[in-house]
Formats: structure tokens, sequence, C-alpha cells
């Protein structure tokens, strides 16, 4: 039987990472972008000012793909807005179809600003995201985002929350990083924060033993 763990560790090889991330999610086209209208055109265009003109159904409208606009504000790195849309009244915790709230989405783009203002507006790090029951900070660490993982840490993310892979950040920042600086700066931000560095994967492998499998000199000598 092919399982979850093996289709995805296929395509990473075959397609690579920000591939694979693109078929996670799904970021309004062109095209979309282009249809918008009332408070979806100004969340991409970044006018904050039309949300204080939006009433309490368009601020948790959703798209054929599920998408709000505190979504496309996210997706746009429309910080100001995603500040503003909060503030309004937006619900931070919708899922799009693909199951990804704002704070997952601007975890997954590397984008600190959106992020932190996500959050600060009283967006939430703790949510199960994903179709692999993750969290922005498993998917900030699979992609070694440090300064995403590190905003995620201070916000109080769970450090050893496991996926449906069986996986945790630590894990994720390990078997799916390329053992570079980015991936040992998070790696780093992980265990100064306490992540537990003895939860192993379904076969019980542990972080540190997965980095001495892949010759990650750098990462065995913070897990060990």
């Amino acid at each position: 039987m092919i399982t979850r763990h093996a289709v995805t560790a296929t395509m990473i090889l075959v397609f690579g990472l920000s591939s694979v991330l693109a078929l996670a999610q799904t970021p309004p086209s062109g095209a979309e972008l282009a249809a918008y209208r009332g408070l979806y055109a100004a969340s991409a265009a970044g006018d904050a000012d039309a949300v204080k003109r939006a009433s309490k159904a368009e601020l948790n409208a959703q798209d054929a793909k599920g998408r709000t606009p505190l979504h496309v504000a996210a997706f746009q790195g429309k910080a100001a807005v995603a500040e503003a849309l909060i503030a309004a009244g937006a619900n931070p915790a919708i899922l799009d179809s693909e199951r990804y709230d704002a704070v997952t989405i601007a975890a997954v783009r590397d984008d600190v600003v959106t992020l932190r203002a996500l959050l600060a507006a009283g967006a939430s790090a703790k949510l199960i995201t994903s179709r692999y029951d993750g969290t922005a900070l498993i998917a900030a660490a699979h992609l070694g985002h440090p300064e995403v993982v590190k905003a995620l840490i201070e916000a109080g993310a769970p450090l050893d929350h496991v996926n449906n892979l069986g996986w945790t950040a630590l894990i994720e920042a390990v078997i799916l990083g390329d053992g570079g600086r980015r991936h040992v700066e998070t790696v780093r931000a992980l265990v100064q924060a306490g992540a537990r560095r003895d939860v192993g994967d379904r076969q019980g492998v542990t972080p540190l033993q997965h980095a001495k499998a892949r010759g990650y000199t750098d990462i065995v000598a913070l897990l060990q």
C-alpha cells in the first residue's frame, strides 16, 4: 500500500519543495484577482480604508476556493489590510478549501511583516491546518523560515504537535530541510524554545538520528 508519507516524499523528490507547496496552497490567480470586486478587490490591492465600509457579511465571505478577504490579504502580503479586517470583525480562524488559515499562508510565504500583523491583531498560531493536520509552525520549519518560526514560537505555537504524517516541526526541519543555514537556524530556534528532541517519527527515528543519516553536522551538534 502506498502511504501518504511515501507520496509526499516522492513528490518532494520529483517536483521539489516549492512545487509541493504550490499544490497544497492555492493563491488567487491573475484572473481571479482581476475579477474580484468590493472587499476582495480592496484586500488584494491593499486598500485598508475600504474595510471600514464593509458589512459583516463581506468580512467573512468565501469565494469558490473558500478564501475570505483575509486570506487574500495574506496571500498578497497586505499587512495593514489584514490588521484592519480583523479589527473590523473578520474571523482569522476560517480555513480555505485547502484548510489553510491566514497565519499559515503568511508563514509559508515567509512574510514576517504580515504574520506579525495577523498575530498582533488576534489571529492564533495554534490552529490545526492543512490536509496534513499540521500547524503554521510545522509548515515554516519544513521550509526553513527561521524568523517566521521565532514569531510563531513567541505567539505560543504548539512546539511538539504531530501531524498526520507522524512528524513534528523539528522532524520536518530535518527530513524536509537541506541542512543549510536557514534550516540550521530553524532547528536552533525550536531547540532553544524547548521542542522535544526525543519524539521520533512513526518508525521511532528521532530528529538526531535523521540528521546523522543525512550528514547534517551542524544540526547534529544542536540536537546532541
